[in-house]
């Protein structure tokens, strides 16, 4: 089975500027106001924010993953694109590689889209379903509603 790849698109009416800042830069603070009871917590292990820094991301009770891993592969503040890949824990127990390229656009009306591309690589033996492809969309979709939520009950971030 080779790479297994999706686009989404979800839109939202915060701006793309103040999107790409809470979602991105200060992620590490806001995913887990934004989502308290499935994330518990994001570290930097190594680096300064930028590419090649490895982060550690703790999940919350209850999850089927404790934590995972990843690396940020690519930053851009000015076009508002970001990209990073799971080296450790999480699904890579089924997956050889997983990469996440995100790109937050800014719409006419003041809001923005959040461009999504995920790129799973299944292990040679690994068998993935489409029941869970549509569970890791919604899943990236949530995470981004949340952060939209959080950040209209909080217009100050």
């Amino acid at each position: 089975m080779g790479a297994i790849t999706y686009d989404m698109e979800i839109p939202s009416s915060i701006s793309a500027e103040k999107m790409f800042k809470a979602f991105v830069l200060d992620g590490d603070t806001i995913i887990p106001k934004a989502l308290p009871h499935a994330i518990t917590c994001v570290q930097t292990l190594e680096g300064d924010g930028g590419v090649g820094t490895i982060k550690l991301t703790t999940f919350g009770e209850g999850s089927v993953h404790k934590s995972v891993k990843h690396r940020i592969d690519g930053l851009d503040k000015e076009n508002f694109t970001y990209s990073y890949s799971i080296i450790e824990g999480g699904a890579l127990d089924v997956f050889e590689s997983i990469s996440y390229h995100i790109k937050i656009v800014a719409t006419p009306d003041g809001g923005c889209i959040c461009k999504n591309r995920s790129i799973y690589t299944p292990k040679c033996d690994a068998q993935v379903s489409e029941e869970e492809i549509k569970a890791g969309k919604e899943k990236a979709s949530g995470i981004f509603k949340k952060v939209e939520a959080y950040l209209l009950a909080n217009p100050d971030c």
